[in-house]
């Protein structure tokens, strides 16, 4: 019987495949439907540092109105239907989540300053996350912030996170580091449990006909996968923390490649967006179709056999690497 079972932040997890943050867990009859199909965890749709912010305007608003009117006019505060609280319907919906599924809960907060809005994971982790996915997005747009001042802010981000809670954290951040085995583990030493790899930055388009910018949010393509298998080989033996695959994981080919590089788990979103949840069921029978085929016993088994822990230098490795495959290209 092939064992399928992998370890995440500390948790056993019934298998690596785990649906990522996306739309697809708003809705708590979808969120079943992931379970159903095999998801071992779900990471919830992120709040955003956005929302909080202006969750918290709005209150001040809201409870200030009126404040310097006659005493006798007793109904200024509104009532709550009145106005929208982003960040209470986001742990509205995860304590649902909480009580609908038995496979562990993953919230996600996305920021990109250090602030006040960090302190939320705590509401979070007491709604009944089981762990937190810090999705750190920010791109350095000014030439007066240095590479360093980058780096800094995601680790201050990640160390305010880490003061108010107990649960794992695992941080989603994009590639552009200029020595990213070095951000890895700095991030190891300021707290966090595990990295997921990467976060996608969608590039905005232009709209010819009224001269504007547009968001553009395409799926991703297989092709995406390359950068994460990529950094997670080089990863594997130099942090102790727990490795996420995310961006092209489609098939199940993806999934052992991801395995094979030294993934703990495999999230995947565009892939069920398109096909929906059974999509999970055919790829779980597939990963465990191969490892039958090449008599691999579990996935712990497999994590990593092929990844840079045996070569000298992965420098020079990549750099031949490099050099070979343009060399021979016909």
């Amino acid at each position: 019987m092939i064992d399928l079972t992998t370890r995440y932040l500390g948790m056993r997890l019934r298998n690596p495949l785990v649906p990522s943050a996306s739309p697809l867990s708003r809705d708590i009859d979808m969120a079943r439907r992931l379970e159903d199909s095999g998801a071992a965890a779900l990471v919830m749709e992120s709040l955003f540092e956005e929302d909080i912010l202006h969750d918290q305007v709005e209150l001040h608003a809201r409870t200030e109105a009126g404040s310097e009117s006659f005493a006798e006019s007793l109904r200024y505060f509104p009532d709550h239907d009145h106005y929208e609280m982003l960040g209470e319907d986001y742990l509205e919906r995860l304590v649902q989540l909480k009580k609908s599924l038995e496979i562990p809960v993953i919230a996600s907060l996305n920021g990109a300053t250090p602030g006040g809005w960090t302190r939320y994971a705590e509401m979070l982790q007491e709604a009944g996350a089981d762990a937190i996915e810090l999705n750190i997005y920010f791109l350095a747009t000014s030439p007066e912030e240095s590479a360093a001042a980058v780096e800094q802010r995601t680790i201050d981000i990640l160390q305010s996170v880490r003061a108010s809670v107990h649960v794992p954290v695992a941080v989603k951040v994009g590639p552009f580091f200029s020595a990213f085995a070095h951000m890895a583990k700095r991030l190891e030493q300021a707290g966090a449990d595990g990295l997921v790899l990467f976060n996608r930055f969608y590039q905005p388009d232009i709209d010819l006909e009224d001269m504007s910018l547009v968001p553009n949010v395409l799926l991703s393509t297989p092709q995406a996968m390359r950068l994460p298998l990529r950094w997670i080989a080089i990863l594997r033996d130099q942090v102790q923390l727990s490795l996420a695959a995310t961006s092209g994981i489609h098939t199940a080919r993806d999934v052992i490649k991801m395995l094979l590089a030294g993934a703990d788990v495999t999230m995947m979103a565009s892939a069920l967006l398109v096909h929906g949840p059974a999509h999970l069921e055919g790829v779980l029978a597939a990963v465990g179709a191969w490892m039958e085929e090449r008599e691999y016993d579990s996935v712990e088994q497999m994590k990593g056999s092929m990844s840079y822990a045996n070569v000298p230098n992965p420098g020079e490795f990549e750099r031949a690497n490099y050099m070979r495959a343009l060399k021979t290209y016909r």
